[in-house]
């Protein structure tokens, strides 16, 4: 039976990013506990369960991003009875390198505060999957679902991402550093990437111990997470990589979504188009979309590629 808490409430809509750093400080204390992690980030406990999700995060990606303008955990928290620690950071894009992130988890390991639960998952996207992966070593047997996570950013080791030129010169060689390392005592790890994204396919390559299992996501693009969300699938991966039960039947089924999703039919409009190789693949594709609604892009390509012989059987 689920420990659902209907006590934990919140509205964080139409706050300036001060007001909304308070408010979000103010529901935290009155639900577990805040406090200030070095300089740039900020620890945050909702207490609601003996589940708990740790998520790495920044102020401006919850607030563009989720659609209840409060950080991920915070939604299961509501509606699963989960505990929800968030590690906050003030930049837009932050791999959580600071020497006071890690006296935090070495406190958190001193305390043996990850013993209190029963399931314990780490989980972010592209930085932020970075961190959930290298901070998991804090907590033996959890559970690891990353999206787009680097690998490192270390010169020495990944000198083929330029991507993020101001993180070259963040230390990735001392603790908590090489994230495929720092898994190696989680219990079971997920990595999802596009592969057509050159750069996250080979940060997913380093990843390769037994625990880990991939999941690839062609032609969403670089900012997967957020597909996912749209799509409306990724709350269901996360409470179905909490259990364990995230497998690649379940993965498949989800990630038949993209079907419907036009962001993705758009890039995979545009990849066939450029391509030129399979033109009754476009084709097909055009057709579908058209026949789920007005789709004007879809529907003149339709025609031209009708007009230049291309043919389709009703079958």
């Amino acid at each position: 039976m689920k420990d659902i808490v209907p006590t934990f409430s919140f509205d964080l809509d139409g706050l300036s990013r001060s007001a909304w750093t308070n408010k979000i400080e103010q529901i935290t204390e009155d639900n577990g506990d805040a406090e200030p992690v070095g300089p740039d980030h900020r620890a945050l406990f909702v207490d609601a369960g003996r589940t708990l999700i740790v998520t790495f995060e920044t102020i401006a990606g919850i607030r563009k991003n989720q659609p209840n303008n409060a950080p991920i955990g915070w939604a299961f928290a509501q509606q699963r009875g989960w505990s929800s620690l968030t590690l906050l950071a003030d930049a837009e894009t932050d791999w959580f390198r600071h020497p006071a992130v890690f006296g935090y988890f070495d406190r958190l390991i001193d305390d043996g505060f990850f013993d209190d639960f029963d399931n314990v998952l780490f989980y972010g996207a592209g930085a932020s999957g970075y961190a959930a992966a290298a901070f998991s070593v804090a907590a033996p047997d959890a559970h690891v679902l990353a999206i787009q996570p680097q690998a490192t950013l270390d010169p020495a080791r990944a000198r083929w991402d330029r991507r993020f030129p101001e993180a070259r010169r963040l230390d990735f060689s001392s603790r908590f550093g090489f994230a495929p390392m720092m898994v190696e005592t989680a219990a079971q790890v997920w990595v999802v990437h596009d592969p057509s994204v050159i750069e996250d396919g080979m940060h997913a390559s380093l990843f390769d111990a037994d625990n880990i299992t991939h999941f690839t996501t062609p032609y969403l693009g670089p900012h997967a997470e957020i597909g996912l969300q749209q799509m409306g699938v990724l709350h269901e991966m996360i409470e179905a990589a909490m259990d364990g039960t995230l497998n690649g039947r379940l993965f498949d089924q989800l990630w038949r979504a993209r079907q419907s999703y036009l962001p993705y039919l758009r890039t995979l409009f545009f990849r066939l188009d450029a391509e030129g190789e399979h033109p009754q693949l476009l084709a097909r594709l055009c057709r579908a979309v058209i026949e789920e609604g007005n789709r004007p892009m879809f529907a003149e390509r339709l025609a031209e590629l009708r007009a230049d012989g291309v043919t389709l059987s009703d079958a």
